[in-house]
């Protein structure tokens, strides 16, 4: 599987710094250490984009020893910025407790990207719908998503015409925009998730902004897209697909199987 954009898994400066003398980090306001504050940026980050994640996995994402991930993960949890779950596993287990995934809360999520003046969004957008009805809803829509759509066409102007390399472009484009989007190709095709939504509070009583702003991608991609899930409507991830090249001519019947309702 071919992923592109979000996160890139390098680990922090100070894991590379074997055998060199590192001044302590400067603290903050409320006595955290900025590192410990930078790294919990970047565990915000992975969940995000991952959704979910055990200590081990995060670890190894950002270069952090069991105890130094654990440690973090600790404050996150006693800050109410993460909630963790047993894993679920499918088919037979060892022995053993399954391993504990970790999750933003929602409190975490709202902190993240560009989630502000939701109250005041909503209210303007119902003085729309009230004094101009649903298409005054959809152009104004159109009209803030097209702001967007210049910004991430400039950033594809290089990826040449294949839909999936368009994709991951986009993927790179919305991840800059605050969405912690990613691109993958799957067995039908492609999809683009982005994990997280701006403005998805809004756009769980407007869904015309999920209707614009797939529209949007469509165009981007340069391919007809599939919206399967949006985290508006209560989806960990807002997740298009994209669908590949129809299948070589054959003397089979090719049937397609509907998997969005």
């Amino acid at each position: 599987m071919k992923k592109a954009a979000g996160f890139s898994g390098h680990p922090p400066t100070a894991a590379l710094a074997v055998g060199r003398s590192v001044p302590p980090a400067p603290a903050t306001a409320d006595g955290a250490p900025a590192a410990d504050l930078s790294t919990r940026d970047r565990v915000t980050q992975l969940l995000l984009e991952r959704r979910a994640a055990t200590a081990a996995q995060l670890g190894d994402a950002l270069g952090l020893s069991p105890a130094a991930i654990r440690r973090h993960l600790d404050a996150m949890l006693a800050d109410g910025d993460v909630v963790a779950r047993e894993q679920t596993v499918r088919g037979h287990r060892g022995r053993g407790r399954p391993a504990k995934v970790f999750l933003l809360t929602d409190a975490a999520r709202s902190r993240c990207g560009t989630h502000h003046y939701d109250n005041m969004a909503t209210a303007a957008l119902r003085w729309i719908a009230r004094t101009g009805g649903s298409q005054a809803v959809e152009k104004f829509a159109a009209e803030q998503v097209a702001a967007l759509e210049a910004r991430c066409q400039a950033a594809l102007a290089d990826a040449g015409d294949d839909p999936m390399a368009r994709a991951e472009a986009l993927a790179a484009a919305l991840t800059a925009e605050g969405y912690a989007a990613s691109a993958s190709t799957i067995a039908s095709g492609g999809q683009l998730c982005q994990h997280h939504c701006p403005v998805a509070h809004v756009a769980a009583e407007f869904p015309q902004l999920c209707e614009a702003e797939t529209t949007v991608i469509s165009r981007l991609v340069g391919t007809h897209v599939q919206r399967l899930a949006t985290i508006a409507h209560g989806d960990g991830v807002c997740t298009t697909h994209i669908p590949g090249p129809p299948p070589a001519q054959s003397g089979t019947t090719v049937t397609t199987v509907r998997t969005d309702r």
